[in-house]
């Protein structure tokens, strides 16, 4: 899914509250499914739960736990009685305890106002958030987030090239890549500021292919007008227009107006050759000439020449653009009509698998595998020892959900 990494994601990135506000709205934009959006009511339940969930991992968890593995299972291990109000699971233990010692802290605050739904009301909460976070349950999903490969802040610091690889058929992992692009972006832009003085010293160029397909950055109509200034580029490849304003709805045009160059590959999509015949290529100004001739007992003729404005394209003509030919809109200067450059003659083709698939085609299953060869029996090996005291191993959801902030251990039943 993402070539040659593993993405802690993305709790590694999260260093403060607005951080976490960030990362939450993004994680809900992207997996809250098909259809009109129910009571916001629950959307909002839920964002309660995840800010406070979130901030005690990340200000209070050791670091082998700041991912969404530990999330999930959190989620997972909050039990709730519908007839009980007073009942305490393993999480509001924890949360006591923080209370006592940090009682105005950000996860504490939020944990607060989500307990103050009843027994019933908690448990729909929870099982609103279960349904959302069940693709981290995938075995190997859960093993991509255990930890971060990445480090996305510091694509810019040196030359680098980062994939991210998803099935174009199976949108099961497509919020992963809109996740990871919306921290990316922000992390980007911090770094610029703090530590290199507003520009990137490596511009950082974001191919971003079939984005009507891998979800939706939040703010992405604020982020493409500040990057610029800190080097960092966006290139978004749409089918059509369309799947822009069915994603971003009416910030698609603000989107689209920060867009230096446009540029049009063909297409049948009625909104999208529309908006380019009538917006983007205007009218050109054409000659009309007339001739009349009048028959009778004096024969007469005239002519008249007439100044009219056409569209430069009409509708039917971009429909029936040849496939080689591609429209190129430059801010500030008139649309080109081109020929579309023949890949097969740039210099670097023979590099290419579509060149010799053989040599040049890359192997994701080859890069990321981790399973360890078979062994030569004739070569020899060094085995260590490692001795663990008994009653020192811990269960994995018992190391997650550990009772340390309790003054008294013994009172957990």
């Amino acid at each position: 899914m993402i070539s040659g990494a593993y993405l802690s994601l993305s709790l590694a990135y999260i260093r403060n509250e607005a951080d976490i506000l960030k990362f939450v709205n993004t994680l809900i934009a992207n997996t809250k499914g098909e259809g009109k959006e129910g009571d916001p009511f629950w959307t909002k339940s839920e964002t309660l739960l995840y800010c406070a969930l979130i901030a005690y991992i990340i200000f209070e968890g050791p670091a082998e736990d700041r991912n969404m593995n530990t999330l999930v299972d959190m989620i997972s291990g909050m039990e709730v009685k519908e007839d009980d109000d007073d009942f305490m699971n393993a999480v509001d233990y924890m949360f006591a305890g923080l209370e006592k010692r940090k009682p105005d802290c950000f996860a504490v605050k939020q944990y607060k106002k989500y307990k103050l739904a009843s027994g019933k009301t908690a448990r729909s909460i929870l099982i609103s958030c279960g349904a959302r976070l069940a693709p981290f349950d995938i075995p190997q999903l859960r093993e991509i987030m255990g930890y971060d490969e990445m480090e996305l802040d510091r694509l810019g610091d040196k030359r680098t090239a980062a994939f991210f690889i998803i099935s174009d058929t199976d949108t099961t992992y497509n919020f992963i890549v809109a996740l990871a692009f919306s921290q990316m972006f922000n992390l980007l832009c911090e770094r610029a500021d703090n530590v290199h003085g507003g520009r990137l010293p490596h511009h950082v160029r974001v191919l971003w292919d079939e984005a009507a397909n891998t979800g939706q950055v939040p703010n992405l109509e604020k982020l493409v007008a500040v990057i610029r200034s800190r080097e960092v580029s966006l290139t978004l490849f749409y089918q059509q227009l369309a799947q822009c304003k069915a994603i971003y709805d009416k910030n698609a045009e603000t989107i689209l107006g920060n867009m230096d160059s446009v540029v049009f590959l063909g297409g049948r999509e009625a909104s999208t050759i529309k908006e380019i015949s009538e917006n983007w290529l205007g009218k050109a100004t054409i000659s009309m000439q007339t001739e009349g001739r009048s028959r009778g007992q004096s024969e007469s003729y005239n002519q008249n020449t007439q100044r009219l404005g056409r569209e430069l394209m009409t509708p039917a003509e971009l429909a029936t653009m040849p496939g080689d030919r591609c429209i190129l809109q430059l801010r500030g200067l008139p649309p080109f009509y081109s020929r579309k450059y023949d890949l097969k003659h740039h210099p670097n083709y023979r590099y290419t698998a579509e060149a010799d698939k053989k040599k040049n085609a890359f192997s994701l299953e080859r890069l990321i595998n981790r399973r360890m060869k078979k062994l030569n029996p004739n070569e020899q090996y060094t085995v260590y020892e490692a001795d663990v005291p008994d009653g020192t191993y811990i269960d994995e959801d018992e190391d997650i959900l550990n009772y340390d902030d309790l003054d008294d251990p013994d009172a957990f039943v």
